[in-house]
């Protein structure tokens, strides 16, 4: 009955919006300008009305953002048919776009991203993790959806996600607070406040400020249990009864932005800019269903702390008449969090059974030797850093001959640390010098690449226009450091199990050997501060140098675009998208390459009749030795060039506006297969057929957490009642199953992502220049699984789901002055 109620809403929702233009195309009194068709997006580097766009782009207006209570990426992405996402808790986000997906991404020195992320010019796009910019008195968001590869370059790979801020204004003082209270189904309270205020400063200036406060309510509860550790009888029992905590995923948020536009005259503009923002996420995002609804058992404090700060300028002027910019952009992102490892240690305990678990085998003791608690906290740390600069010209854009190009730089660090802590472990069983941490990961990446680029244009006649562009790329990446375990300098047995494979056994002696090879050389200086020593370099006249790939190539892009009619347009496209290699961070595993996405499109877009618009997509995807991150050997992410895939999909969007109703529909579907078997080692036959290997997923295996499925329906109703407009909304949003990894036998063990449905309802009021509103998000309290996820590698005992939020009720309001 609940699903058949669902269904039967979806239904009438899709009819209706079916249904409403034919309807109302009956009325002959004028309509007001839709909304959607005056957006002015900036995807092809200069300003042009969205519908004459030869891509495919989704275009999210102010007004629909405000309507919708748009705050943060996942609110957004729901709005979004092509775009797929992991998660394991807010700041810790991978994204991909039209089935592009491998699983396994965001490690901090895994693969970086195939979708590209910016702030208005400048990129924001980051190892680990997507920047969660808080969404509020934006102008708008735009998804370009395909490889991206001329104008934006690595990164953007499958596609790009812009979110373009509200600039400052001399036309006046204006300002905005909004609040809101919310309560979360089976979970706490939480809300938030937002402001902007726009001051003119002169004629020639106005600075726009935005800060924004939220506190997100916890609906995870941390129940009790025990974990017992062999030997048994003898082994080691603990609780977690110290951290037991109801409602304890909580994440408060802070922070803004400033920007400050001065027009030196009228033709150049310099607008300065900085962004902060500030998060800190306790407790655990997932639910073992084992345990219960929304349900978990952890055993250590767990949180996340994300702060990042980003400075940019840009510079907009004429010479002659044409268009110069300069983008130029320095992030700082630091994060520090705590997690509780004991999964892996349960795991690992069971594995080494058969000679008394970790006790046994890797002699956890104590200084005293006495056997200890083998449980796990992993503390981290990550300094991300990113320079970008872009300088480009664009000709006149109303001239018959069109160009735009230029040349981009940018460079990108993180700076790494992971301590892998057993309390009272032994310092001779410790990595050397940190008394207590069994492994330690201190590494340094730096990620360089620079481009020159250039779009041209011209109208073949008035309804015909080619399109041909280029991208001469480049890449240098780089990684040096630690990993691994210590090693006790007085000789066997050194310490734990696996000394003399990694960790300090491997670093580099004064002569080029390694400590295991070598062991009364002296050892090298650590590369990077707080390490023991070096065992992730290159050993090159005495000296350590990092680890390097390089690479470069060039990307293209075709498009024709016939318009043979007011109103409509057609277009082909043939593109290519890349993203660069990287290194490995298990030195012995070779650098892994870049991979190519090569995309031929057909699109459409059609303003049918006044308030009517319906654009749409059909591709073809070919991606060639995709990039595939997995957990390897002691549960260590390695990456490595997969085989090929084939990737076809539908994409559409219906818009409909008039008389006080607006109507938006969207939906992807989306066929991503493997073309070749993905071996469980390198193989470039893709037979996998030498001895020892075997096809982790055959030809033909789907590419994983992309659904086949993905749509949504969104309807308002607006009409005035005296002086007020009151205001009745829903969105209705659905996506089929999707597997959560493309191992076959681990996304088994691992389990699927089931189709979901939810629908979200709000009605309020507008009098004058307040507002009030009241809103029930997921109404159906939907458990809607965005991702999946196991501590470790050969973990198969405690998958966990990570929800949506359960169904939650509010009040929010706002005023203008």
């Amino acid at each position: 009955m609940h699903h058949t109620t669902r269904r039967a809403t979806l239904v009438a929702l899709l009819t209706s919006a079916a249904l409403a233009g034919p309807a109302f195309a009956q009325d002959t009194t004028p309509p007001p300008a839709p909304v959607d068709d005056e957006i002015i997006v900036t995807a092809q580097k200069r300003e042009e009305n969205v519908q004459n766009v030869p891509i495919s782009i989704q275009a999210l207006g102010t007004t629909r953002l405000d309507n919708l209570n748009v705050t943060n990426f996942e609110d957004f992405s729901t709005l979004l048919p092509s775009v797929a996402f992991q998660t394991l808790q807010p700041g810790i986000t991978t994204v991909y776009m039209r089935g592009v997906a491998s699983g396994g991404d965001g490690n901090h020195s895994g693969s970086l991203p195939s979708v590209g992320f910016y702030l208005d010019e400048q990129p924001v796009t980051t190892i680990g993790g997507t920047l969660d910019v808080h969404v509020y008195d934006i102008a708008r968001i735009e998804s370009l959806a395909g490889p991206q590869g001329t104008l934006y370059g690595a990164s953007s790979q499958a596609g790009t996600i812009r979110i373009i801020t509200n600039k400052p204004s001399t036309s006046g003082f204006e300002g905005r607070v909004d609040g809101e209270v919310n309560k979360v189904a089976k979970g706490g309270v939480g809300g938030k406040l937002e402001g902007m205020v726009n001051v003119p400063v002169s004629p020639m200036a106005a600075l726009r400020v935005v800060g924004f406060y939220q506190r997100d309510a916890g609906f995870i509860d941390n129940v009790p249990g025990t974990r017992s550790f062999l030997p048994d009888p003898g082994g080691i029992t603990v609780n977690n009864n110290a951290f037991v905590d109801k409602d304890y995923n909580t994440v408060e948020s802070y922070g803004g932005r400033a920007a400050l536009k001065v027009d030196l005259d009228e033709n150049w503009t310099v607008t300065p800019t900085v962004l902060y923002q500030e998060s800190h996420a306790k407790g655990f995002f997932g639910s073992d269903a084992r345990v219960g609804d929304l349900k978990a058992q952890r055993f250590f404090d767990e949180y996340r702390d994300d702060r990042f700060v980003q400075a940019a300028l840009t510079i907009e002027g004429r010479i002659g008449n044409w268009d110069l910019t300069y983008a130029g952009a320095y992030l700082d992102r630091k994060t520090a969090s705590s997690t509780d490892y004991t999964d892996y240690a349960e795991q690992y305990d069971s594995l080494y059974s058969s000679v008394g678990g970790l006790a046994g085998y890797f002699f956890y003791q104590n200084a005293s030797g006495a056997t200890i608690d083998p449980r796990q906290r992993v503390y981290g740390t990550d300094h991300f850093k990113k320079m970008s600069q872009e300088l480009r010209l664009a000709s006149p854009a109303d001239a018959p001959l069109r160009f735009v190009g230029g040349g981009f730089f940018q460079r990108q660090s993180n700076a790494i640390h992971q301590d892998y802590i057993i309390t009272g472990l032994s310092p001779a069983l410790s990595v050397n010098g940190y008394p207590g941490t069994l492994w330690l990961t201190q590494q340094h990446r730096v990620d360089k690449d620079y481009a020159g680029f250039g779009e041209l244009s011209y109208d073949l006649t008035p309804q015909l226009t080619a399109t041909v562009g280029g991208r001469y790329y480049g890449y240098d990446n780089s990684l040096i450091g630690f990993f691994g375990f210590g090693r006790d300098p007085n000789g066997p047995p050194y310490n734990a199990a696996g000394s003399s494979r990694t960790g300090v056994a491997g670093c580099f002696t004064a002569d080029g050997a390694t400590v295991r090879d070598d062991t009364g050389a002296a050892l090298l200086p650590a590369a990077v501060a707080g390490s023991p020593c070096t065992n992730l370099a290159t050993f090159v006249d005495g000296k350590l140098v990092p680890k390097a790939t390089k690479d470069d190539g060039f990307l293209y892009r075709f498009n024709l675009t016939f318009k043979p009619a007011e109103g409509i347009m057609l277009y082909g496209t043939w593109s290519k998208g890349y993203r660069p290699g990287g290194i490995n961070r298990r030195g012995t595993i070779p650098p892994y390459a870049a991979d190519f996405l090569i995309n031929y499109e057909l699109g459409w877009k059609t303003t049918l009749a006044p308030g009517l618009r319906f654009n749409g997509a059909v591709y073809q995807q070919n991606w060639e030795k995709f990039q595939f991150s997995f957990l390897g050997q002691n549960s260590f992410t390695e990456i490595h060039n997969g085989p090929d895939a084939r990737i076809r999909g539908i994409e559409a969007d219906l818009n409909y506006s008039r008389n006080g109703l607006t109507l938006t529909a969207g939906g992807a579907y989306t066929d991503a297969k493997t073309t070749q078997n993905l071996c469980a080692a390198d193989d470039p036959t893709y037979s996998c057929a030498d001895p020892g290997n075997s096809v982790s997923a055959p030809k033909g295996t789907r590419l994983p957490v992309t659904p086949r499925f993905k749509g949504n329906i969104t309807a308002r109703y607006e009409l005035p009642v005296g002086s007020s407009r009151v205001h009745v909304q829903g969105v209705l949003a659905h996506q089929s199953s999707a597997s959560s990894d493309i191992r076959v036998n681990y996304a088994n063990a691992l389990g699927r992502l089931p189709a979901f449905t939810t629908l979200d309802l709000a009605a309020g009021v507008k009098f004058g220049e307040f507002s009030i509103e009241a809103f029930l998000d997921n109404a159906w309290d939907e458990r809607a699984q965005i991702s999946r996820f196991q501590a470790c590698g050969a973990c198969t005992q405690r998958p966990y789901a990570f929800y949506i939020r359960p169904a939650t009720f509010g009040i929010r309001a706002g005023t203008k002055f």
